[in-house]
């Protein structure tokens, strides 16, 4: 049976509400993507896309009226990428101001800022920035968005989800096999000259198997992953842990 199509929830929605429909004391997910390549079959605004449905599903899980999702940040630090045509990136220093700022502003009136991330060249900057904000006394944490022991980048796993997400968007006519060794293996020579020295065609897995349902699942269970830590405490990189288990 094919899957269901995702609807946007709008009811989550910070833009699409007026500023009377905004509740102080607010907790507010802020969705930190990319604007990158990702292989010859997938959009560049895929890290954005994934992000985003993810933040959107974590909160509607939740059921609480006070947890609201921010406009997703389109761009974040991609300089790894940057051979390849269409990447934008704005870089580890403007990003860590960015996100600074934001919190700042968004501490104005929400409660509690958390950072759902689905590009793992943001980490850094998030780590920073956070460490910053805690600092200065904001209630502030970020989340990844985790989907097991998939592929890096562009392979099985986020092809699946946008399969799901924005099918209209995927070329999967065009998805080669890109590198699939193991990332910790790729990781000195991708830090040191990009993406593009380890994958010619900018993908690290095998997009071949995925499926639509395959991306429901995977959403699922990422999202299930960040509503469970939306209360939690940070940890010291300033990514929040779910709270343990109520005792019997």
């Amino acid at each position: 049976m094919a899957p269901s199509t995702p609807l946007p929830p709008t009811s989550w929605s910070l833009a699409a509400r007026t500023w009377p429909e905004v509740r102080k004391g607010a907790t507010v997910l802020v969705p930190t993507g990319s604007t990158e390549q990702h292989g010859p079959h997938l959009p560049l605004d895929t890290d954005t896309v994934i992000a985003a449905a993810v933040a959107a599903e974590a909160a509607a899980m939740t059921r609480r009226a006070d947890v609201v999702v921010a406009p997703a940040l389109a761009y974040g630090a991609s300089g790894e990428h940057q051979d390849f045509p269409g990447t934008v990136s704005l870089g580890h220093e403007a990003l860590n101001l960015m996100l600074v700022e934001l919190v700042r502003s968004l501490s104005t009136w929400a409660r509690r800022i958390v950072f759902v991330n689905a590009h793992g060249g943001n980490a850094a900057g998030l780590v920073r920035a956070v460490g910053q904000l805690l600092a200065e006394n904001h209630s502030v944490g970020w989340v990844p968005c985790t989907f097991g022991p998939g592929d890096a980048h562009a392979g099985r796993t986020e092809t699946s989800l946008m399969l799901y997400l924005s099918p209209g968007n995927v070329r999967l006519d065009r998805a080669v096999c890109g590198n699939i060794r193991p990332l910790p293996e790729l990781m000195p020579v991708l830090r040191s000259r990009g993406v593009k020295a380890v994958s010619p065609l900018g993908v690290l897995g095998d997009p071949a198997g995925a499926s639509a349902a395959e991306g429901q699942e995977l959403l699922a269970g990422a999202a299930g992953a960040v509503a469970a830590r939306l209360s939690g405490a940070p940890d010291r990189y300033g990514c929040l842990q779910p709270l343990p288990a109520a005792v019997p």
